[in-house]
């Protein structure tokens, strides 16, 4: 397990993601003009709170498309990951306790694996992904809640070499959040307040995020990285 570090155990309110990351950038301001660094969202909340970070470090910016392979009876349960590449990473001791058969986790990832390539046709299109092996990698959402779908991401990241994985996240319930930090380097949480009930109740404006927007901040970044 890495270092863990929360701001707070208190509820603490946003105004909105982008204050979230301004927060956040607070924390990681060691990390800033550092060589060889990007920043990850998870799609799609994750995107705007990356593209924050990403611009007041002055650090890369791309977006994961891992999916957790869930389990049958507990879809919030990760017994495993496809990364945007492909390739299958699975819990094989959660995998052999649950007595999951080879039949069903192929038909889970067939799912999976076209729920990634339908976004990674839009996303794509507009910002190629970046290899992380050897680099410092921040990874972000806008919040977890079982951290499923954020263990994915993780597990994905891992699999490419990094040189650092560092997860930085506005809120997180406890038990969540301690699990999720043994499988990075560094942990960053503003707020993990034991009466968590949903990632909502911590933001003034918690508004849905649609495809176009994220397309938006993707090419936002891009004619950035081109003319700047």
């Amino acid at each position: 397990m890495g270092s863990l570090k929360v701001v707070t155990y208190e509820e603490e309110l946003l105004a909105d993601r982008q204050q979230a990351a301004q927060r956040l950038g607070a924390q990681l301001r060691p990390y800033k003009n550092h060589e060889n660094m990007i920043v990850l969202g998870v799609p799609r909340g994750g995107v705007i709170l990356a593209n924050g970070l990403a611009r007041g470090l002055r650090a890369e910016l791309d977006i994961v498309l891992a999916r957790k392979i869930r389990a049958p009876h507990n879809r919030e349960l990760a017994i495993g990951a496809v990364s945007e590449e492909g390739k299958v990473f699975l819990n094989q001791p959660m995998v052999s306790t649950l007595g999951l058969s080879r039949q069903y986790i192929a038909q889970e990832e067939r799912v999976q694996l076209d729920q990634i390539r339908q976004r990674k046709a839009r996303y794509r299109a507009v910002l190629e992904k970046k290899p992380l092996g050897g680099k410092v990698v921040i990874l972000t959402d806008d919040g977890v809640a079982t951290g499923a779908t954020m263990q994915a991401a993780i597990w994905a990241c891992r699999a490419e070499s990094p040189k650092r994985l560092i997860l930085a996240l506005p809120v997180a319930p406890p038990d969540a959040l301690e699990r999720l930090a043994r499988d990075v380097d560094e942990t960053i949480c503003l707020c993990a307040p034991s009466n968590f009930l949903a990632i909502s109740q911590f933001y003034t404006h918690f508004e849905q995020i649609e495809d176009e927007r994220i397309i938006g901040v993707l090419k936002g970044y891009s004619k950035v990285k081109v003319h700047g």
